[in-house]
């Protein structure tokens, strides 16, 4: 299973975007570890940290706690992200962890940069440097997603938004992840919300029981 930094965010009531302590995200993801007997993949944005040799760190506490992946961002920054994650996966192998995921995600597609070829070099780039693989949130349209899967030499991540739900049609397009982002977090936190207005308008807290 993989953490969302959006729902965890706003689970401790702060906006995402890397605005908590990494140590508050590391203890709760080891809440999570502790009560669930699957692999569990971290998602830490862009590395929780100003400098590489930070990044390389906080990866390497979180696969020390048993963490074992992570979707880490490339904010655009290609060169500086090939040598980011061939530092992580240097200092993962040298520590024992050969096998962790390193999810690398790109923007291309969110940022419409010249969206199939940019992300095509940066996976490329990517895997190269140590990714497993390749998260590409906005990538939606069926034929782009076919011809994304024939590009790149690693497994492709997308993400779930209104009219990329089949988790089996997305396995037959050749997807082998897919993300909820905050999508169930928000769901319920809607619900939440419209449980509250409801006992505040109606003075009745029966929809609680039904």
């Amino acid at each position: 299973m993989g953490t969302t930094s959006w729902g965890i965010a706003k689970s401790l009531g702060y906006p995402d975007g890397e605005a908590i302590e990494f140590d508050i995200l590391v203890n709760r993801i080891k809440t999570i570890l502790d009560h669930v007997n699957i692999p569990v993949s971290a998602d830490i944005e862009s590395g929780y940290g100003k400098d590489e040799e930070t990044i390389v760190e906080n990866v390497l506490k979180l696969a020390d706690i048993g963490v074992s992946g992570i979707n880490i961002e490339d904010s655009c920054k290609l060169n500086e992200q090939c040598m980011l994650l061939s530092k992580i996966r240097m200092a993962l192998e040298k520590s024992g962890y050969k096998d962790f995921y390193i999810n690398a995600r790109t923007d291309t597609y969110l940022l419409n940069i010249d969206p199939r070829n940019e992300t095509t070099v940066r996976a490329h780039a990517y895997v190269e440097s140590g990714a497993s693989g390749i998260f590409v949130p906005g990538l939606k349209d069926d034929n782009e997603i076919k011809a994304v899967t024939a590009l790149i030499a690693a497994p492709l991540n997308l993400m779930s938004v209104p009219g990329l739900t089949s988790c089996k049609k997305l396995r037959e397009l050749g997807v082998k992840r897919l993300s909820l982002g905050g999508a169930l977090y928000r769901k319920l936190q809607s619900l939440l919300d419209t449980c509250a207005a409801h006992i505040y308008e109606s003075q009745d807290t029966s929809l609680l029981f039904d």
